[in-house]
């Protein structure tokens, strides 16, 4: 377990704003997704945990060690805190071959323990007819894979990931993903991952805490999070909902049902606790949860009038653009089907409106 209470502070300077991190959590076993834009704070809280960067105030216990305490003016070293820090760039000695980085991380053990390990984690990350070369002379995944090597080689109680997925193609990111998960079996230990990427967060994340200038906007399951953002400004910055402002109609808390103004629509939704008819709230709708359809005769319950303004069909998904901005998106068989069309309807599902604080 990973208990963190942290502050730092940074004052305005000439091409720079103030900015401060103020943050609490825990982590336990499995992967703790620490999720948010660039600027948040996501890798100062790594490297404040990690010893890199001195926190004004705070405490940051693992397991039963005490890592930091402000108070009591507690510091440890880097090399005393036992964490496994994957930097995004991989941070691997260009000067020295990749055997030699990873001896380096394990300079502690004796010559021909050392000498083991390392042939073991060369084999373990299908490394092993590479360890003679420099970094330069690597591919991004074989880089990356050195890199967590050189983690893990130290016994580490905590693995830190800065965007480890940073600058590697799709196939290579599962590629990842897998070596991930394993060393999640075979290393039980907490795990802190810095993304941007919310695909990254649902697919390796137990638990997520999204950063927003400085502070946790909300904490949660990646797919609690998905289901229900706390405020508009989070389902922005998870970057895949449609967010509508709307006027509440009606409401019957009996028939689980509400009335809603969009636009020039109306259309149902479920009962939102909590208002009255008259309020005027910020709905949001997961592009893949619309339904999409060639526009025929007047629209149903629920189903609009939209102008398609751009399509782009993938291997398996259509992602659609309509006017004011509103996306959908569908399968591409279903896509095919109904390309041709010269007006679109797009339906909303009552159950898919989800209510946010705007």
């Amino acid at each position: 377990m990973i208990t963190a209470r942290l502050r730092k502070a940074f004052p305005a300077g000439a091409d720079s704003r103030a900015f401060t991190l103020d943050i609490q959590f825990q982590a336990g076993s499995g992967v703790t997704v620490l999720f948010g834009p660039s600027g948040s704070g996501k890798t100062l809280t790594l490297d404040c945990i990690a010893g890199f960067v001195r926190p004004d105030d705070g405490r940051i216990l693992l397991n039963d060690a005490l890592l930091f305490d402000g108070a009591a003016r507690v510091f440890l070293p880097p090399q005393a805190r036992h964490c496994g820090y994957v930097f995004q760039n991989y941070a691997l000695f260009p000067h020295m071959t990749l055997r030699e980085n990873l001896e380096f991380a394990a300079a502690a053990l004796r010559k021909l323990e050392r000498h083991k390990r390392v042939t073991e984690m060369l084999e373990r990350f299908q490394l092993g007819d590479v360890g003679g070369r420099r970094p330069h002379e690597l591919s991004g995944g074989q880089k990356q894979r050195g890199s967590i090597a050189r983690a893990l080689l130290a016994r580490p109680r905590l693995l830190l990931l800065d965007e480890p997925a940073q600058g590697l193609d799709a196939v290579l990111r599962q590629e990842l993903y897998a070596i991930l998960r394993e060393v999640q079996q075979d290393f039980p230990m907490p795990a802190l991952l810095v993304t941007h990427d919310l695909e990254e967060a649902l697919e390796l994340g137990s638990q997520m805490h999204v950063f927003r200038e400085g502070r946790i906007a909300q904490s949660g399951t990646p797919q609690g999070i998905l289901d229900a953002p706390v405020s508009a400004d989070i389902a922005r910055q998870l970057g895949i909902y449609n967010l509508l402002p709307a006027e509440i109609l009606a409401l019957d808390p009996g028939r689980n049902s509400s009335r809603l103004r969009v636009g020039e629509w109306e259309i149902n939704g479920v009962y939102y606790p909590g208002h009255l008819k008259g309020d005027r709230v910020t709905l949001s709708v997961i592009p893949s949860q619309v339904r999409v359809m060639a526009r025929e005769g007047a629209p149903g319950a629920n189903t609009m009038r939209m102008e398609l303004r751009h399509a782009v069909a993938g291997p398996e998904r259509a992602r659609l653009l309509f006017a004011d901005g509103f996306r959908a998106e569908m399968n591409r068989a279903d896509w095919e089907r109904i390309s041709r069309a010269k007006e679109f309807a797009v339906e909303i599902p009552a159950a898919a409106l989800r209510l946010v604080k705007g």
